[in-house]
């Protein structure tokens, strides 16, 4: 079976793990301050705080830029559910903006609309490694005084007009075990604030800016030293893992024949955390087991959309979404992982075009 997504681990992180464990050192020391280090480096801002996990970053964030019940954060209703729930965790209430067709990210003319007194944050989800497009998003959180979270956890080393995602607002990034990059499980928040990262380096160890001395509520929402170890061998290789992801998604969208390849705008730099098709016309379900036959796994992001969801429903969420619930019916996300070897690559390209031939989806 080629699998949809393969974490790459070497001696390096093994090194690295078994170096911590003979220090002695094992909760958030010298590893998870030197993964923050060169994790600020790599997005291009002053500081990262490391976390437990792409979700508590995004708890955090939010909780850092004061924002809480009574609050509205505008967000995209075609993402994983971490990144509306975080709205719910702080007492929030998400507002959905649909997607844009092509890039399967937040649409950004459709903000305004969605703009109320209530509003105090947009979250732009960079999904599937593709950059948002950050130029109107942020002129638009200016002109109404709006903080910016962006959702990298996808998106690790994309770039937007030359910039680094994660680097526009507060970024927040996964580390979990099929990210471009991984910790084995952990996440990580950037940003050129002094005094936003020392907020959220308070509320991730149960509110204390000095030992034992407890300023505000706060959680245990930190990284290991045993997981920045291997984030922080991940890291060095992050350049090679993008190129060979990028390499793969080129003989991908070159050879592939019948379905709706990956759109790139020309400002951005998909670092292609998945690679997404479009199968119109119903014929999604039958490709993706047709595939599963021909040993060649693959995977729907997202099924449902947030709004969809059955707590959201119960929440009186509802329609009004089209181009997210059309793409929850047509997109399917095939390997193209650093793991892939040429004769995979074929294999997947092989198997989708003669499919494609046989039933012809799009007409």
């Amino acid at each position: 079976m080629i699998p949809v997504a393969k974490p790459m681990i070497g001696e390096e992180e093994k090194q690295a793990v078994l170096e911590v464990l003979d220090s002695g050192i094992l909760a958030q020391g010298p590893r998870v301050q030197a993964f923050e280090e060169a994790f600020a480096e790599m997005c291009g801002v002053r500081y990262a705080i490391a976390t437990s996990s792409g979700t508590t970053a995004l708890h955090i964030a939010l909780l850092a830029h004061g924002i809480g019940p009574g609050d509205e954060v505008i967000t995209s209703p075609f993402t994983f559910i971490a990144s509306a729930n975080c709205i719910l965790y702080v007492g929030a209430r998400p507002v959905f903006v649909d997607i844009d067709s092509q890039t399967f990210n937040l649409n950004p003319t459709l903000l305004e609309a969605a703009i109320t007194p209530r509003t105090k944050a947009i979250i732009p989800v960079h999904l599937y490694g593709l950059p948002c497009d950050m130029t109107l998003i942020m002129d638009i959180a200016q002109k109404y005084g709006l903080a910016v979270i962006e959702d990298a956890c996808q998106a690790h080393g994309a770039e937007y007009m030359g910039k680094k995602v994660g680097s526009f607002g507060t970024g927040t990034f996964s580390l979990y075990p099929t990210k471009n990059i991984t910790s084995g499980e952990g996440g990580m928040i950037t940003t050129n604030d002094a005094e936003l990262a020392e907020r959220c380096r308070t509320i991730r160890q149960h509110g204390m800016r000095r030992r034992y001395y407890h300023e505000e509520l706060g959680f245990n929402f930190r990284m290991t030293d045993v997981h920045a170890a291997i984030g922080l061998a991940q890291l060095r290789k992050l350049d090679r893992f993008t190129k060979i992801r990028q390499a793969n998604a080129r003989y991908l969208t070159e050879h592939l024949r019948g379905v709706v390849t990956p759109y790139v705008p020309a400002a951005c730099t998909h670092v292609f955390h998945q690679y997404t098709i479009r199968v119109p016309n119903g014929q999604r379900d039958a490709l993706r087991s047709y595939l599963q036959g021909c040993g060649i796994g693959s995977e729907i992001y997202y099924p449902v959309p947030i709004h969809q969801q059955r707590l959201y429903q119960e929440l009186g969420y509802n329609g009004g979404f089209p181009e997210a619930e059309q793409a929850a019916q047509e997109v399917l996300s095939l390997p193209v992982h650093p793991a892939l070897s040429p004769s995979e690559l074929e294999a997947i390209v092989t198997a989708v075009n003669t499919f494609t031939e046989q039933e012809n989806p799009i007409k």
